[in-house]
């Protein structure tokens, strides 16, 4: 199966976070590669999207869209990094309001 280039999780992930999840960076929790989730592979609709790692091909995070309502699962990920744009000393953090 053919994977897409984790910019794809921009879009489904709009509506969960405030930050472009696929800036953010994170950490493989099965390799420890850290990259930004943009560049990990994403396996798409009409399942949901699933992210691997670009490195081990473990599963990072899962979106799912059903019923109206999304759900995500980000166990294979260690951690997140929100990008600098974001950090609460600024006054971009749109929760900060």
């Amino acid at each position: 199966m053919d994977h897409l280039d984790g910019n794809v999780l921009a879009g489904p992930a709009t509506d969960l976070f405030a930050f472009e999840l696929s800036m953010a960076q994170g950490q493989c929790g099965s390799c420890d590669d850290i990259a930004a989730l943009g560049q990990c592979m994403v396996y798409g609709p009409p399942m949901g999207y699933v992210a691997r790692c670009r490195n081990c091909d473990s599963v990072l995070a899962v979106i799912i869209e059903r019923n109206g309502q999304r759900s995500v699962n980000m166990r294979g990920l260690r951690w997140i990094r929100v990008p600098d744009q974001y950090s609460p000393s600024t006054s971009a953090a749109p929760w900060r309001k």
